[in-house]
């Protein structure tokens, strides 16, 4: 199974959401008894690990593992070392002390029995039977326990439940003859096989979870709303947000004045205007909204990946007005220029002096692959507007460059378009600017309306009360139009 890239040191994927600290309810004592602080970080964590795994395709679990060359790290090695140091000190007295090795066999089978399955009936059986403990028990009093001829019997057990790509290491098990590290190496691979299972065991969920997914959702956060009332205050305010930026912009587009300041914004536009700023979030001005933090890592990784999309058509559109079409349309010509844009900007969004000196650095090689081009094609004179691109693709780390500004308006208006669509009627067109980067850009709108959907379906019934209030302050009128 494919794992994640990145993973926490407890075995879960660094991306999955970390809720904010709880508040305590307003007029609720400042201290909450620990029980329900527990109940409720459950809830948390279930919500979080379930949605997780619906929406992640390619989730899985790794063994725990703390960073290298850290402080847990190094205690653990050290713990570690000593544990199986003893154990080899035990084992090579004389006569040879198996305490600490029948703990072991203890907890290898109790290892092995978490690995069968229902069916196993006759391997449980005789599990019991060669790794009875008190049997073992007897033959340490009597000087008769044979330590190989049972790693053989567990051995010979793990190749029997293992995955196919646990081969390799359980062969190498039958390779080793000093007791303590073949001991050692067997409860590596046994780890390994547990995480396999479990592996397998989600796999298996994904298709039950994606039934209910929605009312499972639903149901646990309504839950920690029961025990946490105040739990969308954020989530308030970022659509309070959302609904005067979408007054303003309908404001700003009337041609003429709106009559009776009637307010013809509607939900939906509202909700669309409020998923669109989770992409350009500046986590400086406001708390992010409770009912989208397990899908923060997604919406921070699409909205740097449209910042340099943003970029590179802006670099694009320069590139092409002041080039002319004959040498932007020469062949090979752009795909060599976007894998240039692509590579020099890559990892600039995190600091604006990065991306700055990014794009000084952009600027002179493309001023140097226009002149390149420009020769390969029998000599032809330099574009006219050559020089002209000299300062205005360095000037793009701005924010309000105009040229920005416009790539920035067009895409805005392409993803609105993509939430306001359906699925089944594709992507919507492009506007001319876009198209060099139109499959990226495509692939972003998709990503990003797939999580906006199904938030939307999880969590409208909590959306239509806020946007009701919002709206129709009287009371008056139907939030969902």
């Amino acid at each position: 199974m494919s794992n994640q890239k990145d993973q926490a040191s407890d075995g879960f994927p660094t991306d999955l959401p970390c809720l904010e600290k709880l508040d305590s309810p307003t007029g609720s004592p400042p201290i909450a008894s620990s029980s329900s602080l527990m109940e409720l970080g459950n809830c948390v964590s279930n919500l979080s690990l379930a949605h997780e795994i619906l929406v992640n395709k390619d989730f899985s679990l790794t063994p725990k593992k703390p960073p290298t060359d850290s402080l847990e790290d190094r205690v653990t090695q050290i713990i570690h070392s000593a544990f199986w140091d003893s154990l080899q000190e035990q084992l090579s007295s004389d006569p040879p002390n198996y305490t600490r090795a029948v703990v072991l066999l203890m907890e290898v089978k109790t290892m092995l029995q978490s690995l069968l399955l229902p069916g196993h009936i006759r391997l449980r059986s005789q599990l019991d039977e060669v790794l009875d403990m008190d049997l073992i028990n007897q033959e340490v009093d009597h000087g008769a326990l044979d330590l190989h001829r049972l790693a053989g019997y567990i051995i010979n057990t793990m190749a029997s439940l293992c995955a196919p790509v646990r081969d390799p290491e359980v062969r190498a098990l039958r390779e080793l003859r000093e007791p303590v590290e073949l001991l050692r190496n067997i409860f590596l691979v046994l780890k390994l096989m547990k995480t396999d299972m479990a592996n397998f065991t989600i796999q298996s969920l994904r298709p039950h979870l994606l039934q209910q997914a929605v009312f499972y959702e639903r149901t646990k956060f309504q839950q920690i709303l029961d025990k946490q009332p105040n739990f969308l205050d954020n989530t308030t305010t970022w659509l309070e947000a959302a609904a005067s930026e979408e007054r303003s912009i309908i404001r700003a587009q009337a041609d003429s004045p709106i009559p009776g300041g009637q307010d013809l914004t509607s939900a939906t536009s509202v909700l669309n205007r409020a998923y669109l700023r989770l992409l350009s979030w500046d986590p400086q001005s406001q708390k992010y909204p409770e009912t989208v933090l397990m899908d923060r890592a997604r919406l921070d990784d699409l909205g740097q990946q449209l910042q340099m999309l943003v970029l590179e058509a802006s670099v694009l559109l320069l590139a092409k007005v002041h080039c002319g079409d004959t040498l932007f349309s020469s062949q090979g010509f752009v795909g060599k220029l976007r894998q240039t844009i692509t590579a020099l900007l890559e990892g600039s969004h995190t600091r604006e002096a990065d991306q700055r000196g990014a794009l000084v650095g952009l600027e002179n090689t493309v001023l140097q692959q226009v002149k390149e081009a420009a020769v390969q094609q029998a000599g032809a004179a330099l574009p006219q507007g050559l020089y002209l691109l000299r300062g205005q693709i360095s000037d793009l780390w701005k924010h309000d460059n105009a040229i920005r500004t416009l790539i920035g308006e067009r895409v805005q208006g392409f993803l609105q378009a993509m939430l306001q669509g359906s699925s089944a009627k594709g992507s919507p067109d492009l506007a001319a600017p876009l198209r060099l980067v139109s499959a990226e850009l495509t692939e972003l709108g998709t990503n990003f309306r797939q999580i906006v959907n199904f938030n939307r379906t999880v969590f409208g019934p909590f959306y239509a009360p806020i946007l009701r209030k919002l709206m129709f302050p009287s009371g008056v009128g139907e939030a969902w139009r």
